[in-house]
């Protein structure tokens, strides 16, 4: 979860712009009650966690606003005022298959600060906020990507096109210029974010009425659009694939901007459809919350003014309680507003990404109520647990392999290509799931065999004395969906390819077949020592493979002493015993 460091000498001077007297030095004290657990307190810097489901308390300016609402019970308008800038950006159609969400703003006469101290702060603090919207809305920039520039080093009217790798500008950070490939090659940002750019032959970029580049989304801005200590205007781009979370990084920078006294105005943006939008909106949003859905969640029946007070410390407000007039006939969900019932129309910011459904207002009501004011009793809300098919049969599964003297582990998803598939000698199956940035050799994969963890899992143990038999029933990942299986290796040495069968002979039984079901073919790959290990098929599907693995193989893992093992899939084993006993 990101960690907000809020500095005081920030906070105080924006409460000097919004006029309040909350004192910076007790936010230690209502943060937690608000839902961000304060880590650390000092004189300098109060240090904040910020759940994911809250981006818009990720800037010093928007959680100070949060604040005058929550801390000091202030009415706050939950919308934002939005004039028109008279700016227009353009979206070539080519947009469409590149990068086809395109916002823009235009925020004017922001305070940084009254000295030099204060307004690196501020710079500091903005480019912060950029990248926690990056992280976390934005997930990695691959659903949006933000960019802020001086208002006044480009001008308007705006277009954002395509252009070849060798198309070339001053990127941001740079004294020369670069071509797309370059960049992607070279620049720090540009690494970082090339996957993005993965399978493009034309890139984005948005281009001044000058034809200067003032961003190539979503690595880099261009170096003439730097913000400095003398920037009061500012442009905000904001691109990416989804719409939700662009608009939702916008409406936020925006907000952290207005609370340093800028006008945040309006761009009319017509998109890769030819479709027309002056964004960012400032209005709120309404939503339609049954008290039945409140009291049935929270345990308790609270009046008008309570719900007033508990979404007034949340940022919104109570525009309504009444009757419902047009709704269904029956309620088929807990949310369903059903006519003849109570229902109350709640307005609530449109920076308030977090809230989809009636119940996120029923959770924002309870924590403006204050969970200590709850009553301290069991919750009427009664449902029994049904467990999943898939459930009894890999409980029926551990107790077989557990009967047999084998221990259950339970290893990392992560592995490595040399150890899936270069020392076992099993060759990849379906896609592999690689990380983008892995931060060690050893975990650059989603594997896609669980027997290798369990070999790894014996080298790391083999000064421990014999015998050692472990197995492993979870996931892994092919063509990028789970699937599980199980596996088993046991160090033993009396262990063979003998005991490796009867490991999957008392399996089989304990599911309700036999081996008699299954047929047996040797095996052509895979760790076995050739001639001692076997393929096993079910009506001309593989289940998995047993067997006593190869010098060869263990020699790769350290390990010295005999092992046998096997691995099956138990999706294809399911298919063996649809139906085990219970």
């Amino acid at each position: 979860m990101p960690t907000l460091n809020l500095q005081h000498s920030l906070l105080e001077y924006i409460q000097k712009l919004n006029g309040s007297e909350h004192s910076p030095e007790s936010w230690s004290d209502w943060l937690p009650s608000m839902g961000c657990p304060v880590e650390g307190n000092d004189e300098e810097v109060v240090e904040v966690e910020v759940f994911p489901d809250r981006p818009d308390l990720l800037s010093h300016e928007t959680l100070a606003r949060a604040a005058r609402s929550f801390a000091r019970g202030e009415l706050v308008d939950p919308s934002m005022e939005v004039e028109s800038s008279g700016l227009e950006m353009t979206v070539d159609s080519s947009l469409k298959e590149v990068r086809p969400v395109v916002l823009a703003a235009v925020v004017r006469g922001v305070d940084p600060g009254d000295n030099e101290d204060s307004i690196e702060a501020f710079i500091q603090s903005l480019m912060d906020h950029q990248e926690k919207l990056h992280l976390t809305l934005g997930r990695k920039r691959a659903l949006a990507s933000i960019g802020v520039h001086d208002l006044q080093a480009v001008k308007g009217p705006f277009r954002v096109v395509t252009v070849p790798e060798s198309y070339s500008f001053k990127p941001l950070m740079m004294d020369r210029s670069m071509s797309i490939k370059q960049i992607l090659q070279e620049h720090p940002k540009g690494i970082d974010y090339a996957h993005l750019m993965d399978g493009l032959d034309l890139y984005p970029v948005i281009l001044d009425s000058n034809d200067d580049v003032l961003s190539f989304p979503p690595i880099i801005n261009g170096n003439h659009t730097t913000v400095s200590n003398s920037t009061r205007d500012f442009l905000i781009d904001v691109t990416g694939w989804d719409m939700r979370s662009c608009e939702a990084c916008l409406m936020l920078i925006c907000l952290a901007l207005n609370e340093r006294g800028g006008r945040v105005e309006s761009v009319k943006v017509t998109d890769h459809s030819g479709e027309i939008a002056h964004t960012p909106r400032g209005d709120s949003v309404q939503h339609r919350v049954p008290e039945r859905l409140i009291s049935k969640i929270l345990g308790i029946q609270l009046d008008q003014e309570q719900i007033t007070k508990a979404l007034q410390r949340m940022g919104g407000s109570l525009l309504d309680s009444r009757t419902v007039t047009d709704g269904s006939n029956k309620p088929e969900k807990w949310a369903d507003c059903v006519i003849g019932e109570k229902e109350h129309v709640v307005e609530m910011p449109r920076w308030r990404s977090d809230i989809m459904h009636p119940i996120d207002i029923v959770e924002d009501i309870a924590i403006g109520f204050g969970y200590h004011n709850l009553p301290d009793r069991f919750s009427e809300v009664h449902l029994d647990a049904i467990p999943l098919s898939s459930s009894h049969f890999h409980r029926r599964i551990r107790a077989s392999l557990r009967s047999l003297g084998i221990q259950e582990t339970q290893g990392l998803t992560l592995s490595n290509e040399r150890d899936q598939f270069d020392r076992v000698g099993w060759s990849p199956d379906g896609g592999i799931a690689k990380i983008s940035n892995p931060i060690s050799v050893e975990h650059t994969i989603l594997r896609q065999n669980i027997l290798p963890s369990l070999l790894v899992l014996l080298s790391s143990n083999r000064h421990h004395e014999l015998p050692q038999r472990v197995y492993e029933l979870s996931d892994v990942v092919r063509d990028s969906k789970n699937q599980p299986r199980v596996a088993w290796a046991c160090a033993e040495v009396s262990g063979g390819f003998a005991s490796s069968k009867g490991v999957v002979q008392a399996l089989l039984r304990d599911l309700g077949t036999g081996i008699g079901e299954v047929t047996l073919e040797e095996a052509d790959e895979g760790p076995w020592i050739p001639g001692r290990g076997a393929k096993i098929f079910y009506e001309g599907d593989e289940i998995g493979s047993f067997g006593e693995v190869s010098p060869h193989v263990l020699n790769e893992f350290g390990l010295r002493s005999p092992v046998n093992g096997g691995e099956l899939d138990i999706a294809a084993l399911s298919r063996v015993a649809p139906n085990p006993i219970l």
